[in-house]
């Protein structure tokens, strides 16, 4: 307390020091050493000085990234190496990198703020005016507290504030993606041959009726090494007459750029008129091997089972996708640095979201579909498809109840997100809850786009919101809002970095989307990107401001092409 009022001069403080010196402290330095200790502690203690420090830091730090011993020259740090961003504006993204260099030993941060100013402003307003000559030792106390306890303690918390802001929004966009992805619109009613792409082992060819139902697979060698282009023709065109097949889901995979190529030429030499998409078949292998596939396909191999879950991808992308981990689906940044609880509930929570805004086939749909629907949850999944194994197709929403574990309470929240399309009850293929049944029969013969929603719902006595959702179910019955979308569009063209030039035009399809730009779909082996600044002619923020997942681009300009890594640079304005 003496040397913090700094009342006394060196020599008195010293003087005083000495009564002190006893047991453990041998002299008078060790014994001021230990005050000075103390008074750090204190420094590094105070809120006031805790909170500015932070403040200072999170507004006018400097995040330096430094190379380590481990440093790869030509690895995927090599571009945030001898860098520094201002902690302010460094984007999420970018941090995240950084931060996956540090765990990974190859870079050390550190995060700098001007010292000097710092220690200034303790010599103004830390020390009493009227000290005296001991208040260097009260400094060099203050300045120990800053340097060797508050920055490191201050820079720790700005991190973990960084690491929280960079998990919100990579997390956002992983939502957001995941929302397109799901929403993409389905190929209905069509037969659609998966072809899971490769070279040595060859494509795996997997047929699936318009119900989505497994039919043939056999297993095709037009690729390196073999190259076996009139077995493979053979093949292909035997289950195009047989299954009349109407699409072709190619999966994104090794081997792809070539399979395209093989494709559009059965299209051009033999008139094969098939059409065929990219579809990304990231998670494919993860839901082959699971459990789930192994319950559907019990008898057929992993790898046509990957072949299959490509063309459901195309034919049914949210029913498909619903049995993989979305963490799998490879359309998230940097995934696995992120919060993992997190994360998980934002998944969770937008696939919800999605399958009960669209509604959800009782008769068709499978267990992993089923437990997203409000109020079942994943053993009543289980339990609806025993039900209707044992007893057949679903003919009313009122049989919901007498599935083992569906109470009264989880059928009044799950009803009005079920669908039975050929059921006798019109109502049973809406989002219309079968309390609201009789009220719904009552509209049926009147002119309900010019309806008067809040005089009608007095003379129903049901609320104007209520009334609201029957009209727009009855108007559009068993309407499914993915259908409102673009189309997914089928391929032709472009399967050769040789065949475009810097200032030609490509069309593609987004597959990807992060905080700095999007990957676009353009026919190559890799996708073409187009960085955040060549998306539109003004100023926008996001990626998502303009564009969106599976997302079609009619013309799209080559602004850049490096053969040798394949990348190509693309640009919309």
């Amino acid at each position: 307390d003496m040397l913090e009022k700094a009342h006394l001069s060196l020599e008195e403080f010293k003087s005083k020091a000495k009564e002190f010196v006893k047991g453990s402290v041998a002299s008078v330095d060790e014994a001021i050493s230990g005050a000075q200790d103390i008074l750090a502690e204190r420094y590094a203690d105070m809120p006031r000085e805790r909170e500015a420090l932070r403040t200072n830091m999170l507004r006018y730090g400097i995040l330096e990234i430094k190379k380590t011993k481990n440093f790869d020259e030509n690895g995927v740090f090599k571009n945030f190496a001898g860098k520094s961003e201002k902690v302010a504006f460094i984007p999420s993204h970018r941090y995240l990198g950084v931060m996956r260099g540090v765990n990974e030993k190859e870079l050390s941060v550190k995060i700098t703020v001007d010292i000097e100013r710092i220690e200034a402003n303790i010599k103004e307003y830390k020390i009493p005016r009227n000290a005296s000559s001991s208040k260097e030792l009260l400094f060099e106390a203050y300045k120990d507290g800053l340097k060797r306890l508050l920055l490191p303690s201050i820079e720790r918390e700005v991190h973990s504030e960084l690491k929280e802001r960079a998990d919100i929004s990579a997390i956002s966009v992983f939502g957001k993606n995941l929302n397109q992805l799901l929403m993409t619109p389905p190929v209905t009613k069509r037969v659609i041959l998966g072809v899971d792409p490769a070279f040595r082992t060859g494509c795996k060819l997997a047929v699936v009726d318009e119900n989505g139902n497994y039919l043939e697979s056999c297993v095709i060698y037009p690729t390196e090494p073999q190259r076996d282009y009139e077995n493979s023709k053979n093949r292909v065109l035997t289950l195009t007459s047989k299954y009349n097949i109407a699409g072709v889901a190619i999966g994104n995979g090794t081997g792809s750029r070539e399979t395209q190529e093989f494709f559009a030429r059965l299209n051009k030499d033999e008139g094969a008129k098939l059409n065929y998409t990219v579809v990304s078949e990231a998670g494919a292998s993860v839901y082959s091997a699971s459990k789930i596939a192994a319950q559907e396909y019990p008898n057929l191999d992993v790898t046509i089972r990957g072949a299959i879950s490509i063309a459901h991808r195309l034919q049914d992308p949210m029913a498909a996708l619903v049995k993989i981990d979305p963490k799998s689906l490879g359309i998230g940044q940097y995934q696995h640095d992120v919060d993992q609880k997190l994360l998980e509930k934002k998944l969770t929570d937008v696939t919800q979201d999605l399958v009960n805004r669209v509604g959800v086939d009782i008769n068709s749909a499978s267990a992993s579909l089923l437990s997203y629907v409000a109020g079942i949850g994943a053993k009543v999944a289980q339990n609806i498809i025993a039900f209707r194994e044992a007893n057949g197709v679903f003919k009313t929403k009122e049989q919901l109840l007498k599935v083992k574990g569906l109470g009264k309470k989880a059928y009044e929240q799950a009803v009005g997100f079920i669908r039975i399309k050929n059921s006798k009850n019109i109502f049973d293929n809406s989002g219309i809850h079968p309390e609201s049944y009789e009220v719904a029969k009552k509209l049926l013969g009147l002119e309900l786009a010019t309806i008067d929603v809040k005089q009608k719902s007095k003379e129903l006595e049901v609320g104007e919101e209520t009334l609201k959702d029957i009209v727009k179910e009855l108007l559009k019955p068993g309407f499914d809002p993915r259908e409102e979308l673009p189309p997914i569009p089928f391929k032709d063209g472009i399967t050769d970095i040789k065949m475009i030039g810097v200032g030609s035009f490509v069309s593609g399809v987004v597959r990807n989307i992060a905080d700095f730009g999007a990957f676009v779909d353009i026919g190559l082996k890799n996708d073409g990107m187009i960085h955040v600044s060549k998306m539109s002619a003004t100023k926008i923020s996001h990626p998502l401001e303009v564009l969106s997942l599976n997302q079609y681009l009619p013309q799209i300009e080559v602004v850049s092409i490096d053969e040798e890594k394949g990348k190509v640079g693309l640009s919309l304005i």
